[in-house]
């Protein structure tokens, strides 16, 4: 019996794409996040193996060799990865995709420079070959060293504010010329005679705007920067994909794509930010300010408070608001605030978590922490749904965060204000607010927080786990 192959692949590829898509889809919630990893993770296995079998690239043995070694490299870098190195570990993914994209093309180009390709053995015309290989090379490029850039800041191997080369967008305009005419060039030339110098040039200088670009992001950006890159990234894949004539690796990468620009732009709202400031690196954005007024804000108005007081004023409560942030996930302090939660209802307490869609350092990094602990889905609240719900709070608990809860995001015409117009999680509604924080340094915005000094706030400073877990105890005691 004998099968048609072609036939067969696309088939393949086509139950490898729906399962792709309903990963994706799976990610679009909490609840089903982890199944349509899975799924989006078979889905891609799949494709892997079935067009490494269909073009006789290797043999089996070496495939499932190469599983297995993926495997086990996977399986360190997820046990040994903590939850606040998660963006870097992410960040290090989407260079890498742009980085395979890179090296793919330029195989391609080479070989195909030498003559397999170009001197007619494919029906594509050369221009569209041309084109598809210089988009995953430009793109590519720009993705794997903005995000090497982006890992170095988040690892504080780089200063995290934005370092602003004087004249770094004529800068950066130049480097996007000579892309441009290498470009032109190449497009132009003869298809026997074409330069691979123009192509050389292409690829550094995509390397150097990479840098460029993403150098003068500063650090409470960096997860718009993040999902960014993840766009780009895929957008790279398609572009390699066209260039392959893979048409999984154009749908996948399409999707990818697509994703990762409409969660920048999701992120960018949250952020008020605009979406060119973050495609052209601060384009027209004011620096991040320096806390100079710090101590004007705080000397002399700071209220401190202790364990045995909070766990009061929450056996008085009957409504609790617990806010995260980048301080419980520093201190891995999910698992002791789930347990201090559970003990709050106990006794009657209703209990929700306010999640802001920038807390942390990466889309979603409250809500995987949380997931870890086992929080309850239902008791996550998105920021829309929690503001409403803080006039009628007892006790707010800010667990860690700073930014997403400074009132200076109201005023939206302050300038030299980072957070200037930025929607927060408006704590400063409820009746009392309890901040867990180990100092008074500022966030990521590099701003007092007046939240901090507010009348109805008081600061428990303390690690958040050792906090958390010292309220449980006196809670307990009452």
């Amino acid at each position: 019996m004998t099968f048609d192959l072609s036939l067969t692949t696309k088939f393949i590829y086509i139950v490898a794409a729906v399962l792709i898509i309903l990963g994706l889809k799976g990610l679009s919630s909490p609840k089903t996040a982890v199944r349509g990893n899975i799924i989006a993770s078979i889905g891609m296995l799949i494709a892997v193996i079935i067009t490494l079998i269909n073009n006789g690239t290797i043999g089996i043995g070496w495939i499932f060799g190469g599983i297995i070694a993926g495997s086990i490299i996977g399986i360190v870098l997820a046990t040994r990865t903590t939850i606040t190195s998660m963006p870097q570990l992410v960040a290090t993914f989407n260079g890498l995709g742009g980085a395979a994209s890179v090296l793919v093309t330029t195989n391609e180009f080479i070989n195909r420079n030498a003559g397999s390709v170009l001197n007619g053995s494919t029906d594509i015309p050369i221009t569209f070959l041309l084109f598809a290989t210089l988009a995953s090379a430009i793109i590519g490029s720009v993705t794997f060293w903005g995000s090497m850039i982006a890992f170095s800041k988040l690892q504080g191997l780089l200063p995290d504010t934005p370092v602003l080369i004087p004249g770094r967008h004529i800068f950066n305009i130049c480097l996007l010329i000579i892309i441009v005419i290498s470009s032109w060039m190449l497009f132009t030339q003869p298809i026997n005679e074409i330069n691979e110098y123009f192509y050389w040039a292409i690829v550094v200088a995509s390397a150097v705007l990479g840098v460029s670009l993403v150098v003068s992001i500063g650090g409470a950006d960096m997860p718009v920067v993040i999902s960014l890159l993840n766009s780009y990234s895929g957008l790279a894949a398609a572009a390699t994909g066209l260039l392959l004539e893979n048409a999984l690796l154009v749908i996948v990468g399409s999707l990818v794509g697509a994703a990762g620009i409409i969660l920048t732009s999701l992120m960018c709202k949250a952020m008020n930010r605009s979406l060119a400031n973050v495609l052209f690196g601060g384009l027209g954005s004011s620096t991040t300010s320096q806390n100079e007024n710090q101590d004007q804000v705080y000397e002399g108005k700071i209220k401190s408070t202790s364990a045995d007081e909070v766990a009061l004023l929450l056996d008085n409560a009957s409504k609790v608001m617990i806010l995260p942030g980048y301080g419980m996930a520093v201190a891995q302090a999910q698992h002791s605030i789930q347990d201090l939660a559970e003990s709050l209802k106990s006794k009657g307490i209703d209990v929700k978590f306010a999640i802001h869609p920038v807390a942390g350092r990466m889309p979603g990094h409250m809500n995987v922490l949380l997931a870890e602990a086992d929080v309850p889905y239902d008791d996550l609240l998105e920021m829309d749904e929690a503001n409403p719900l803080f006039r009628e709070t007892d006790v707010a608990i800010i667990v860690g965060a700073n930014d997403v809860v400074n009132p200076l995001a109201y005023e939206s015409d302050s300038p030299g204000n980072p957070i200037a117009g930025m929607p927060i999680l408006q704590a400063d509604q409820a009746k009392t607010i309890v901040v867990i924080k180990r100092s008074l340094s500022p966030g990521f915005a590099n701003i007092a927080n007046p939240l901090f000094v507010a009348d109805n706030t008081l600061m428990l400073f303390e690690d958040a786990k050792k906090a958390s877990i010292d309220l449980l105890t006196s809670f307990k005691n009452l």
